[in-house]
């Protein structure tokens, strides 16, 4: 056996403390494939096959013991969940031995040969050993079959001799035998908050849910992929299940009652680790190509290249508490669970809430490490440091390495400077001179400049004749005579059945937190006499009028309480793609197939500003009034655009036929995949730079338009084309403020996004 290495150099940006080889020793036999083991300050693996060997990585005093029962070669073993007293199984051909590492310790101090509890004999090959959380279980995955032991109830059989047919015949300690699964099963859990439950996966690609108490099956998957499932976590705090694949990719599902065990989302972890090493060399990160950090192998075809999956051979909860705040981007220790994906190829810490790679330890990038492809991988984070502990076996030949890697000093070391900088969604910096915000600003400044000048002009005291009184009544001699002709009438009511008619019958109070979730429909309203399609709602910003655009051209604006007659809105040639209230409700906007877009008055329906075909090449998709007002955003074919508007609130009854209202193109910006856009957010209830898109090709992309770039991208959010993003946004009801969120503005970014039906 070979001592503890020293900490590594690094290679392709990571730091030299991120990663140590504390231990490394050779089998002589190969341990992959096999079930290693890590608890807070322990390692297990085989040694030399039959030899179980446990290593102390805090007490230098005893670091090696070997336990020596087995006669076949260990398969499996696995670590209770106690502390006092500290237990281990291992399984083999011959016998399932459950260890008191305490006892064993003392008999070895004391020149004794240590002994194990026989669990069970041939049971068969075992792949997975699971304890329960309480160590009063054991659940033994033996090819298609899972035993649940009692540990308090061992078997009988008490000789360390190879077992004959008559101890085979004895008593074990077998509550339930598990039977269902078509494929040997290859990961087990107990579920942490309901007992009884057990969820296991198998080479059969499908997982089952036990209760291990009567014995039955409670729900069975269908078959999720073409290749094996090979590791599985239960995530007690989102109630979340998470399978990994031999094909690398990782199957979210909810374990929440009544969700009846619902696919929560596929994620592609090769596909993942491509787009998260492409943002990191496009900041600068890195100055190599991201292919560099892909494993790939020759074929035997000459220049043909033949990408390698990432097999995900264990998920183990990933600790982020120690994080710098400052540093960790879009990542909130407190609030975000993530987990460590321990492949053959790497570490990759994965974040469950935004299902994104965080960070990745490719072993290759490390040149001293000892071991380039993993064939098995057991990880455990330990609290008291921060670390976590990763215990690995090589593919090819006996190696076995423990290393001790630290996920705070790699998460800091790989976030992007552009985007961990401050993504905020409300504006936490001033508008720089270049941005395409600034316009706007300098016109209400030379606006504003000009009225007071005419102002101060109608201010300055002109010359006059000295007389006592400030008005001379003109005796009319020198005048000719006034002649009424015509005098248009200029206090006409509007006859429209518009909002301004009646005021709105709702009244409107603050939610209380502590009641129950609506769940008593409301009133429900044929928005047409005929079956007409309803394309787009949006409530105004105080609750009390609700616009809806249809297919049938028209828009329609109803009481909130959904009484009385709608005010209509007609004027469009095709169907209503979108609508939106300006900040004041003062104005609606809407857009619709025919390529045009219109602002309304939302007291009178007749259009104040009109943008015509002949400005967007394709069917505007998304608009809304953006920045408080100041502008229209919309999207239209691969690009959105933002507009300068101004509406002419003049009134000339003569000349109301021509339209003063006016718009300008302030700047058009493209998806970086130049791909049609699907939607577009932005918020308008406060000044915001940050601007969401999506694309027919499921990508996600946000906009700085303070900056005037693209400054994040999320390649493949979703299984379809992304159809609506929704933001958190201000509420009147919340006092303008948000109680909500996190009190940091560097990571309020809350999207969600929803998948085409």
């Amino acid at each position: 056996m070979e001592n503890s290495q020293d900490v590594f150099s690094s290679n392709g940006g990571c730091v030299s403390d991120i990663v140590t080889e504390k231990y490394l020793v050779e089998s002589k036999e190969s341990a992959s494939h096999v079930q290693l083991a890590c608890s807070m300050q322990h390692c297990a693996f085989p040694l030399d096959g039959n030899e179980l060997c446990i290593w102390n990585t805090k007490d230098p005093s005893h670091q090696l013991l070997i336990l020596r029962e087995h006669h076949q070669p260990i398969t499996a073993m696995a670590f209770g969940n106690k502390v006092n007293p500290l237990l281990i199984c291992s399984a083999s051909l011959d016998y399932v031995i459950m260890w008191n590492l305490d006892e064993c310790r003392k008999k070895v101090l004391q020149g004794l040969v240590p002994r194990g509890t026989i669990m069970g004999s041939l049971l068969g090959k075992v792949l997975c050993l699971q304890l329960s959380l309480d160590d009063r279980f054991v659940a033994v995955c033996a090819g298609n079959k899972i035993f649940t032991l009692d540990i308090e109830q061992p078997c009988s059989v008490t000789s360390i001799e190879r077992p004959d047919v008559n101890h085979h015949h004895k008593t074990q300690a077998v509550l339930a035998k598990l039977q269902g699964h078509l494929g040997p099963v290859t990961a087990a859990e107990f579920c942490p908050w309901q007992a009884g439950i057990i969820i296991s996966v198998s080479e059969d690609r499908g997982f089952k849910v036990w209760d291990h108490c009567t014995g039955s099956l409670i729900y069975s998957s269908s078959v999720l992929s073409a290749y094996p499932l090979l590791s599985l976590f239960i995530d007690a705090e989102s109630r979340q299940l998470v399978t990994g694949c031999a094909d690398g990719q990782l199957w979210i599902f909810s374990l929440m009652d009544g969700h009846h065990y619902r696919l929560v989302a596929r994620v592609d972890l090769r596909k993942k680790t491509e787009t998260f090493f492409t943002r990191r060399v496009k900041s600068g990160l890195y100055s190599q190509p991201e292919e560099s950090w892909l494993p790939s192998t020759s074929a035997l075809g000459k220049g043909e290249q033949v990408g390698v999956t990432f097999p995900i051979l264990r998920l183990a909860p990933c600790d982020l508490s120690r994080v710098p705040h400052s540093a960790c981007g879009c990542l909130s220790s407190e609030n975000t669970q993530c987990l460590w994906i321990g492949s053959s190829v790497g570490l990759f810490v994965f974040n469950l809430a935004n299902l994104e790679v965080e960070a990745a330890l490719c072993y290759k990038d490390f040149h001293s490490l000892s071991i380039p492809l993993a064939g098995s991988c057991a990880l455990r984070s330990c609290s008291a440091d921060g670390k976590a502990l990763c215990l690995l076996a090589s593919l090819f030949g006996g190696k076995i390495a423990a290393l001790e890697v630290d996920p705070a000093a790699l998460v800091v070391a790989q976030q992007c400077p552009r985007v961990g900088q401050g993504l905020s969604v409300p504006a936490s910096s001033c508008v720089l001179p270049t941005s395409p915000l600034y316009l706007g600003i300098a016109k209400e400044k030379s606006t504003k400049a000009a009225s007071e000048q005419r102002c101060a002009k109608r201010n300055v005291m002109k010359d006059q004749f000295l007389v006592f009184h400030s008005k001379i009544k003109s005796s009319g001699y020198a005048s000719t005579p006034h002649l009424t002709m015509f005098s248009p009438k200029t206090n006409i009511k509007s006859e429209g059945k518009g909002p301004s008619r009646h005021r709105s019958s709702c009244t409107w109070e603050a939610y209380a937190v502590d009641s129950a979730v609506p769940a008593k429909p409301g009133p429900r309203v044929a928005a047409a006499p005929a079956c007409t399609r309803v394309c787009c709602i949006q409530y105004s910003g105080d609750g009390q009028w609700l616009a809806c655009g249809l297919a049938n051209h028209l828009c329609l604006v109803f009481d909130a309480s959904l009484t009385g007659t709608p005010a209509v809105f007609s004027g469009h040639d095709g169907a209503v793609n979108a609508v939106c209230w300006s900040h004041d409700q003062r104005w609606l906007l809407s857009a619709a197939r025919d390529q045009t877009l219109r602002v309304w008055s939302a007291h009178r329906t007749e259009h104040a500003l009109l943008l015509g075909k002949d400005m967007f090449s394709k069917p505007i998709q998304s608009a809304q009034f953006y920045y408080i007002d100041a502008f229209i955003l919309l999207s239209s074919g691969p690009e959105f655009q933002l507009l300068k508007y101004h509406i002419d609130t003049c009134k000339d009854e003569i000349k109301r036929y021509k339209q003063k209202s006016k718009s300008k193109l302030v700047c058009r910006l493209s998806m970086t995949d130049a791909g049609d856009m699907t939607c577009l957010s932005a918020v308008n209830d406060f000044y915001s730079h940050i601007v969401l898109t999506a694309g027919r090709n499921r990508t996600v992309e946000v906009f700085d338009l303070n900056a005037g770039c693209s400054a994040a991208m999320i390649a493949e959010a979703h299984s379809r084309p992304v159809h609506q993003i929704c933001q958190n946004k201000v509420s009147k009801f919340l006092d303008n403020r948000y109680h909500l969120l996190p009190s940091s503005w560097d990571y309020i970014l809350v999207c969600f996004l929803m998948d085409v039906a």
